[in-house]
């Protein structure tokens, strides 16, 4: 009986570290969500971004201009 009560024991402080940890892992993702860095995607960085004043529109691989015709 002895056993089980160390086995329970040692299985409760792994799941309470285990949540721990989970938990700072999502505060830290959490708080990286409010930082100020911006992050392109890689259309945005082509020139291609979502972005309703932007003039060009990309139809399957052909990019062009509105207003050059």
């Amino acid at each position: 009986m002895t056993f089980f009560n160390s086995a329970v024991t040692v299985l409760q402080t792994l799941v309470v570290a285990l949540g721990v940890g989970l938990g700072i892992w999502g505060a830290i993702n959490l708080l990286e969500g409010f930082s100020g860095k911006r992050r392109y995607s890689e259309a945005e960085k082509n020139g291609i971004g979502h972005n309703p004043k932007n003039k060009q529109k990309q139809i399957g691989v052909a990019v062009y201009n509105r207003n050059s015709y």
